[in-house]
C-alpha cells in the first residue's frame, strides 16, 4: 500500500500544495497537473539581475526590458502622417518613460493606471527625449525587483537563476519555489530513468535526477547546459524510437501489390496540359517501385511551393483506383486523400474532377467516381444530372458507397477518420501536410483494413534535414526540387513602415490590370487584454475595415480566417476565385495549398511573427501562374535578428535553403515549426545539432532492431506509448 505522505511524480499538485482557483487554472493552462509535469516544466532561459534595467538608466539605442506601473495612456495621431497610435507613460521608481505603439490605437484600451507591466523594446529619441518604440507588452501581477534589488525576496543573492514562461496566476517565481519544494519533499527519490545506463554513459549525459536538479537549480552555467543536453537528447531519442518502432511494426504487415498498366497510365498522364518535370517522374518511379514490393509503402513527398505534388498524387491515385490486387478478390482498390482544411479538401476535389473527367475512366470505360467528405458537406462526382460536375449527397449514402467499394477515391478532412467511415479495400492513403494531423489520427486512417494501405505523405513546408530525420524517421523521402517550365521567380521585397504608400499604389496597379491581392495579418480580432501577449499583432477584421474604408474604397475587400464557418469560408474563396473579391485580407489560414492563379501580389503584415518556412508558404500563394508575382514582407519590429531573417527571404533560392537558415537564425522559443511539429523548444535546440540527432537515431535503430516490441525496455515502451497519444504534429 502506498504511503499517502510520499510524493511521487504522479501525485496531483493540488494534493501537495494549497492552490487558489486562479493558480489551478493557470497550471492547467500550462499543461501542469502533477509533480512530473512541474518537474518537466523547464526554464525558457537563465538570466541575471543585470538584464533588467531601470528607466533612469535607459539610453538611446538600448534594447531593454523594464518593469513598471502604467501612469497614463491615450490614443493619438501622428502630426504629419496621421498614423493612429497609443502613447503611454510608465514609471518604475527611478523615473518615467513614454512608450509608443504605431498603428495600434487599440492598445490604449488595455492599459489602465496602476497596471503592472513588463516592456521589452528599442529605446529611441525625439527632441532629445527617450521613448520606447513598439515594445512587446506583458501584463504582470507583480514587479520582480524589490527595494534591495533581489529577484526572490529572502533568498541569498544570485546572479544566475531560471526564468519560466508565465500565465495568469502563475509567475516565474511561483514555479521556481514550488519546484524547490518538490525537491525538499523527496520526489526525486521516486523517479526512474527511462534511458538505459549504457546510453547515458556513452554520450556523457547526466541521470534523470541529476539533470532535474541541474536544470532547475544550477550552481553554474555548465550544469544547466548539461541538463538541457540530456533532455534535448531524450526528446529526440523518444521520437526516433517511436518512429522506428512504427516502421518496424508496419513492415510486419502485408501491403497490396499494385502494378498499373503502363499504356493506361501513359494515356492518363498525357491528358495533363503540361509535361511532368524530371523530379515528378523520379517521384512516381519511387512510388511505383514501392507499390510492387508487397509491403506497405511509407513515403514522404517533400516539394517546394508550386512544384506539382498534386499531379504526383493524382497519378498515384489513378494507378491504385484502376488496378485490382493480383488475386482479384476485392475488385479495384480505393484511395483516401486527407487534407488539413476544408478549403484545401474542396480545392483538391475540384482539381481531381478536372483530372479524371472526359476519358480518364477505368478499364471498362466508366468514369472514376470521386467523393468529398468534410465536417460540413458530402459530394460525389460525376453527378447523374450533369456528368461533368459534382452533386451534393447525404453523408449516409456516400459512406454506403465507400463501404461497398463503389467509390474509388474519397477526398476529405479529418472527417475521413471517423468510425463511420469504413473502406472496403483501402489501397492508398494520401495525407497532405501531415504535420497538421496527430499520429493517432493517421493511424486510424491507415489501420482500417486487414491489409495495411500504402501511405503517401506530402508537404510543401520546408523541413531542415535534421528535423526530417527526426519526425519522419518512419518514412522514405522523395524531393520535388524543380518548378514547372515557364514559372517566373517571385519578386520579394522587405519593407519598413515608411514605404506603405508605394505598396498600396502597386496593389492598385495590379488590380487595375485585372489581378488580385492577398493581405496577411497575424491575428483575427483585437487581442484579449487579459492575455497580455502579442499585442503588436494586427487584427484581420480591423485591418480589413481600414483597407476597405480608407485605402481601397473602390475595390471589393474580403475577409478570411480560421474561425469562420465552413460555408462562409467556401463562399469567400469562391468569390475570390471568380474575381468578385479584389483583395483578400486573411490570417495564415491561406498558408497551405490555396490556389488562385489570378492573385499576383501578397502583403504580409507583422512578418516577424512568422517563421521563414511559413512566410515561404504564404509567399507561395501567388506563385500559381506564369504572371509575374510580388511579395512584400512588412514589419514594425526594430529587432536586428528579425530583420536579418526577413531579408534572408528575399535572397533565398528555395524553401529548403530557407528552412536550414531559419533553424540557424531563430532562437529557442521562437523557432518556426517547434509547436507544429510536436517538438518542444528544447527539442528544437537538439535539432540544430546533426551529431545529436544522428546519435539518437542510431541508438533508437539499434534498440528496435534487437527488440522491436520493446519487451526488454518496458519503461521506454511506456514512455513512447504516452508520447504517441499526446503528440500532434501541429
Amino acid at each position: 500500500m502506498k504511503d499517502p505522505d510520499v510524493t511521487t511524480p504522479a501525485t496531483p499538485l493540488e494534493t501537495i500544495f494549497r492552490l487558489t482557483s486562479i493558480q489551478k487554472n493557470g497550471l492547467t493552462k500550462l499543461g501542469v497537473t502533477n509533480a512530473d509535469d512541474l518537474l518537466h516544466y523547464f526554464p525558457t532561459r537563465y538570466t541575471s539581475i543585470a538584464e533588467i534595467k531601470h528607466i533612469a538608466d535607459l539610453a538611446k539605442g538600448d534594447t531593454a526590458t523594464i518593469y513598471g506601473r502604467v501612469v497614463s495612456s491615450k490614443t493619438s495621431k501622428g502630426f504629419r502622417t496621421k498614423i493612429p497610435m497609443t502613447e503611454a507613460v510608465v514609471e518604475d521608481g527611478t523615473g518615467r518613460i513614454k512608450c509608443v505603439w504605431f498603428h495600434q490605437a487599440y492598445i490604449s484600451k488595455m492599459l489602465v493606471p496602476e497596471m503592472m507591466v513588463k516592456l521589452s523594446g528599442h529605446v529611441e529619441e525625439r527632441g532629445g527625449v527617450p521613448y520606447i518604440a513598439n515594445p512587446e507588452l506583458v501584463r504582470t501581477n507583480e514587479l520582480p525587483l524589490d527595494a534591495s534589488g533581489s529577484l526572490f525576496e529572502g533568498e541569498k543573492e544570485t546572479q544566475f537563476y531560471p526564468v519560466y514562461s508565465e500565465t495568469k496566476g502563475i509567475t516565474s517565481r511561483f514555479i521556481y519555489h514550488h519546484i524547490q519544494k518538490l525537491f525538499s519533499k523527496g520526489v526525486l527519490d521516486n523517479i526512474v530513468d527511462p534511458i538505459p545506463k549504457d546510453i547515458l554513459a556513452k554520450y556523457n549525459l547526466p541521470t534523470l535526477t541529476t539533470a532535474l536538479v541541474w536544470i532547475h537549480a544550477p550552481q553554474k552555467e555548465s550544469d544547466a547546459q548539461s541538463a538541457r543536453k540530456r533532455f534535448a537528447f531524450e526528446e529526440v531519442f523518444m521520437i526516433q524510437l517511436a518512429r522506428q518502432r512504427e516502421r518496424a511494426l508496419t513492415k510486419e504487415h502485408s501491403g497490396f501489390v499494385i502494378e498499373p498498366e503502363e499504356k493506361a497510365l501513359a494515356h492518363f498522364t498525357s491528358r495533363f496540359p503540361f509535361k511532368p518535370t524530371a523530379s515528378q517522374i523520379h517521384a512516381l518511379k519511387d512510388i511505383f517501385s514501392d507499390f510492387k514490393k508487397g509491403i506497405p509503402m511509407g513515403r514522404l513527398l517533400e516539394g517546394d511551393v508550386g512544384s506539382g505534388k498534386t499531379f504526383v498524387a493524382a497519378i498515384s491515385a489513378y494507378a491504385v483506383a484502376t488496378t485490382p490486387p493480383h488475386d482479384n478478390k476485392f475488385g479495384n482498390l480505393q484511395v483516401a486523400y486527407m487534407a488539413p482544411t476544408e478549403i484545401l479538401a474542396e480545392q483538391h476535389f475540384k482539381s481531381f474532377i478536372e483530372y479524371f473527367q472526359s476519358g480518364a475512366g477505368d478499364k471498362s470505360g466508366n468514369p472514376i467516381e470521386i467523393g468529398l467528405l468534410t465536417g460540413s458537406v458530402a459530394k460525389k462526382f460525376p453527378s447523374k444530372l450533369d456528368p461533368s460536375g459534382a452533386t451534393k449527397v447525404s453523408k449516409a449514402q456516400l459512406l454506403k458507397w465507400v463501404a461497398e467499394g463503389k467509390l474509388p477515391i474519397l477526398i476529405g478532412t479529418h472527417a475521413l477518420i471517423q468510425k463511420s467511415v469504413q473502406f472496403k479495400n483501402l489501397g492508398l492513403a494520401i495525407v497532405d501536410e501531415q504535420h497538421k494531423f496527430g499520429t493517432m489520427q493517421r493511424g486510424k486512417l491507415v489501420r482500417k483494413d486487414t491489409f495495411i494501405p500504402h501511405l503517401l505523405s506530402m508537404t510543401a513546408t520546408p523541413i531542415p534535414r535534421t528535423l526530417a530525420l527526426t519526425i519522419y524517421g518512419n518514412l522514405d523521402l522523395t524531393l520535388l526540387d524543380e518548378m514547372p517550365v515557364g514559372r517566373l521567380p517571385i519578386k520579394t521585397e522587405f519593407v519598413t513602415k515608411n514605404n506603405r504608400k508605394e505598396i498600396e499604389e502597386h496593389i492598385r496597379e495590379e488590380i487595375n490590370n485585372g489581378r488580385q491581392a492577398y493581405i496577411i495579418c497575424p491575428r483575427i480580432n483585437e487581442p484579449d487584454p487579459e492575455k497580455g501577449l502579442a499585442l503588436n499583432a494586427k487584427s484581420v477584421i480591423t485591418e480589413a475595415k481600414r483597407i476597405a474604408e480608407d485605402i481601397f474604397p473602390e475595390f471589393e475587400v474580403g475577409v478570411l480566417h480560421g474561425k469562420m464557418k465552413p460555408a462562409e469560408k467556401e463562399w469567400v474563396m469562391e468569390e475570390f476565385k471568380k474575381g468578385a473579391i479584389h483583395i483578400l485580407v486573411a490570417t495564415s489560414v491561406i498558408e497551405v495549398g490555396v490556389n488562385v492563379p489570378n492573385a499576383t501580389i501578397i502583403v504580409i503584415e507583422g512578418a516577424e511573427r512568422f517563421g521563414l518556412a511559413q512566410l515561404h508558404q504564404l509567399r507561395g500563394r501567388v506563385i500559381r501562374s506564369n504572371h509575374q508575382a510580388y511579395c512584400y514582407i512588412l514589419t514594425d519590429s526594430t529587432n536586428e535578428v528579425s530583420h536579418k531573417r526577413l531579408k534572408a527571404l528575399v535572397g533565398a533560392k528555395n524553401g529548403f535553403e530557407l528552412a536550414e537558415l531559419d533553424l540557424t537564425l531563430r532562437g529557442s522559443g521562437e523557432l518556426s515549426g517547434g509547436k507544429q511539429w510536436g517538438i518542444s523548444d528544447l527539442g528544437m535546440e537538439a535539432i540544430k545539432n546533426i551529431k545529436m540527432v544522428e546519435a539518437a537515431r542510431a541508438e533508437a535503430y539499434r534498440i528496435i532492431a534487437e527488440n522491436p516490441d520493446l519487451t526488454k525496455y518496458p519503461l521506454l515502451r511506456s514512455k513512447i506509448d504516452t508520447h504517441l497519444k499526446e503528440t500532434h504534429w501541429e
